[in-house]
């Protein structure tokens, strides 16, 4: 898949988990198992979920977690592999 084809790819995702209040580790292992089905899963990370942190970091966390790779950041939302 080259990069443009990657590009629209993501830009057509649906967000199909929500990170809120309690942070990543509730979303970890639907995570995990979301990477297994697909290649690439969006996440969205709700306002309650930032506190004091960015998006970026959450993110660089959940995918610790979750034993994926981060993709792309933009805005709110995060595209793992």
């Amino acid at each position: 898949m080259n990069d443009d084809e990657r590009a629209r790819r993501i830009h057509d995702l649906d967000a199909t988990l929500r990170v809120g209040k309690a942070g990543v580790d509730p979303v970890a292992d639907e995570l995990a198992s979301q990477l297994d089905d697909r290649d690439l899963v969006k996440v969205k990370f709700l306002r309650s979920s930032r506190g004091g942190t960015t998006t970026e970091e959450l993110a660089a966390d959940l995918a610790e977690r979750a034993g994926g790779t981060v993709v792309q950041t933009r805005g709110h939302t995060a595209v793992f592999e």
